[in-house]
């Protein structure tokens, strides 16, 4: 175990924001992350666990220490003939993972290409994209109990998903670390998900009438390459906020006065699309100082000139949620965990 002090964590955040943590150690093992957890205990320090730092704003130094997971390693058992159990370790990238599973040609991740973070922090947001969620597959997950350092597993029921939510972001939070993911896929008979319209649009481009599983990743990875930028040329962490689902009777009174508000039912309440909101408030390209709103994504905020603070993009988030509670009395929701 080796503890490092002062450490900078520009690198392992995707806004790349320059903050750093007072300690910080890369585990690779159970035993390692026990360990640390045992030094962390000790000394009495606030903890922090890392994926890939893609869902995560550091709005100031962290004053405590950081565990960056480096737990890796993929496993399947077959269920049967149509059905299988793949299994990672929470620090896994999320794309390759997927990615590792069309080349098996194994189907339901497929809608879930090229979204950033590692696998361990997959089921805490439920994360979701063009008609997938992760519960969708989600089979269980075993997590270490940060209290008894004992191993529990967590199945679908027992995770309590919601739209981009978890048990592991309400009374579980803080509790339990993620360590691996166990998905139930499909071997044959996929179910091929194109409802979304970028979908069909993107498949018909390709010349495509019969999609499989790869041509609807194919079809995905050149939707997002085509209109969210990538962290590695420009600071961002997605999709910054939630599409918010509101009431029937405030989605009519909405519409009233925005007739062309484009809207999905979502059970008893109606979800609108919060980059829509924010684009008609004019804030799509818009940048004041480091900070912009992407020009072909308005839900992305990314660092534009790569010097933006975490209290600086903080702040501008902030002026986006009032200036969308001021002209739709809706008000929008962070999906980036702030720190």
């Amino acid at each position: 175990m080796t503890i490092l002090e002062n450490f900078s964590l520009k690198n392992h955040n995707t806004f790349g924001v320059d903050v750093s943590a007072n300690y910080f150690a890369e585990v690779s093992s159970l035993a390692e992350l026990r360990e640390t957890l045992n030094y962390s205990k000790n000394q009495a320090l606030a903890t922090l666990f890392l994926g890939g730092g893609s869902n995560i704003l550091f709005t100031k130094d962290y004053e405590g220490l950081v565990i960056q997971l480096n737990l890796n390693g993929i496993s399947e058992k077959v269920l049967n003939e149509k059905e299988v159990l793949v299994t990672a370790k929470a620090g896994e990238n999320w794309h390759e993972f997927v990615q590792y599973c069309l080349a098996k040609k194994y189907g339901g991740l497929e809608n879930l290409s090229l979204i950033p973070g590692n696998v361990g922090t997959s089921p805490m947001q439920n994360i979701g994209a063009y008609g997938t969620e992760i519960k969708d597959t989600f089979a269980s997950c075993q997590v270490l109990n940060l209290e008894t350092l004992e191993m529990e597993e967590f199945d679908r029921e027992k995770c309590r998903f919601g739209y981009r939510d978890s048990i592991f972001k309400q009374e579980g939070k803080g509790k339990y670390v993620i360590v691996e993911v166990t998905f139930k896929l499909t071997i044959k008979d996929h179910v091929i998900k194109t409802e979304y319209g970028a979908i069909q649009n993107e498949l018909k481009k390709m010349g495509v009438q019969n999609p499989t599983i790869q041509d609807v990743s194919k079809a995905v990875i050149h939707i997002r390459q085509s209109k969210l930028p990538d962290p590695k040329v420009v600071g961002n962490a997605g999709s910054f906020f939630k599409n918010p689902s509101i009431l029937l009777s405030q989605f009519l009174e909405v519409r009233k006065n925005f007739p062309e508000i484009p809207h999905y039912p979502n059970g008893d309440l109606v979800k609108v699309p919060a980059g829509w909101l924010i684009e008609q408030c004019g804030w799509k390209g818009k940048q004041i100082g480091n900070v912009a709103s992407h020009e072909l994504q308005a839900l992305v905020i990314v660092n534009k000139t790569g010097s933006a603070t975490g209290k600086e993009i903080f702040d501008f988030s902030a002026m986006i949620i009032d200036s969308v509670k001021e002209k739709f009395g809706i008000e929008l929701e962070r999906e980036v965990n702030i720190i």
